[in-house]
């Protein structure tokens, strides 16, 4: 797959079928992710798979009150304002993300395979992100989909706890990734541009270009795959 393409396509693809992810596709995603960069290459980090029906069914509820919680704390505003307002272009594009959010939670048990990412004595996660983002490259590039949540940290206890993780042992919980096959279409996921949301040498300065639309993929090569 064109690294271009990765980079573009990878987004959060919640909305997955229930079937198995191969083991050679899960060595292939494993092998990725390790192999992103680490702070000093100290590699205090640790990837734990879980496909167990048993440790899902535990999850499950308690990721449905943990997305519970975020509506009601950090999200709270935006979706006071989406419910008070329905119509609004910016309330549409926050509903139809909540709705694929709330879908995670609801279905949360029916994922295949589920990545959680711990790293060791990193207050930033600065030293396991790049893994986490390698991996969902990675699976994108085996037609797996893939969403990144840390929403557990509401009710991070008992899920350390479950997984087994050990005490006082500086691991910290960074990140749930569920992954499975999409029902959907891959595809680029708008986002405000670049202009808007960076700048050069100072907070203030303009970032001294404009990019209206996506650079991927290029206008030249659309139109060759239009006319194949």
């Amino acid at each position: 797959m064109d690294l271009h393409e990765a980079l573009y396509t990878t987004r959060a693809m919640r909305r997955v079928k229930s079937d198995p992810i191969p083991l050679d596709v899960q060595e292939r995603i494993l092998d990725a992710a390790i192999r992103a960069p680490s702070g000093g290459n100290a590699q205090m980090w640790r990837f734990l798979l879980v496909d167990d029906p048993a440790v899902k069914a535990q999850l499950g509820p308690i990721y449905r009150e943990c997305l519970g919680s975020l509506w009601e704390t950090i999200y709270k505003p935006r979706a006071e304002a989406a419910a008070a307002d329905p119509e609004a272009d910016e309330s549409k594009d926050f509903l139809k993300v909540q709705r694929s959010a709330q879908w995670l939670a609801d279905h949360f048990e029916g994922y295949p395979l589920l990545l959680f990412a711990f790293s060791q004595f990193d207050r930033s996660g600065g030293s396991i992100f790049p893994g986490v983002w390698s991996a969902m490259l990675a699976a994108r590039a085996e037609g797996v989909g893939s969403a990144l949540t840390s929403a557990f940290m509401f009710q991070i206890k008992p899920v350390l706890e479950i997984l087994g993780v050990p005490k006082d042992a500086g691991w910290r919980f960074n990140s749930c990734v569920t992954m499975g096959y999409p029902t959907g279409r891959w595809g680029v996921a708008p986002r405000n541009p670049v202009h808007e949301v960076a700048a050069r040498n100072h907070w203030d300065t303009p970032i001294g270009f404009e990019i209206p639309e996506p650079l991927w993929p290029e206008k030249a090569e659309s139109a060759h795959s239009a006319s194949t």
